[in-house]
């Protein structure tokens, strides 16, 4: 039980790194922010399909990027409260692999206008807003993260296992003698 909570929080903590990583990538071109934004890292929304463990990862990754650029503290809490939403939404769908993708455009879609008018004053009007972001978020959950989903299947077990039987086959081979 323990090995279990500890490859859980391991798991989430690094997912959370990347996502801070790959936001932080994304804000030296501008593209992290503001009306029109491509986080590159909103492409790991499609990991609740392998792991629960990403829901935390993921959500945390978004606080600390948000917090790290300096960004309002509305987009702070709405902006982590639209990728826990987002995520938990992938969880759910993680039976249908072709909509798990869905739930966090909608949920940024939806959210995050609200974010650019109220806490930056943003003069465009909300559907447009929610146009903007919606399109941000299908290139990078519905198109990166399809691809980040289609290249980490074939080997889900291995980065996704929860119960170290790579450990175990590992440990295996290596006390096996050479013949």
């Amino acid at each position: 039980m323990q090995r279990k909570k500890t490859l859980f929080i391991v798991q989430a903590a690094v997912i959370a790194a990347l996502y801070v990583v790959l936001t932080l990538f994304a804000q030296g071109f501008n593209l992290a922010s503001g009306a029109i934004q491509c986080r590159f890292s909103e492409a790991l929304t499609i990991l609740p399909f392998f792991t629960p463990a990403a829901i935390p990862g993921v959500t945390l990754g978004c606080f600390l990027s948000n917090v790290l650029m300096g960004s309002a503290l509305p987009d702070v809490i709405f902006g982590t409260l639209a990728t826990f939403l987002g995520t938990v939404g992938t969880w759910y769908l993680r039976k249908h692999r072709f909509f798990c993708s869905i739930p966090p455009v909608i949920s940024n879609a939806v959210i995050i206008p609200f974010v650019l008018k109220y806490a930056y004053g943003v003069g465009d009007l909300l559907p447009y807003l929610a146009l903007t972001v919606g399109a941000g978020e299908v290139i990078t959950c519905m198109i990166f993260g399809e691809i980040l989903l289609n290249a980490l299947f074939p080997v889900r077990h291995i980065l996704f296992a929860d119960d170290h039987t790579v450990c175990r086959r590992l440990r295996k081979a290596e006390q096996s003698p050479d013949t």
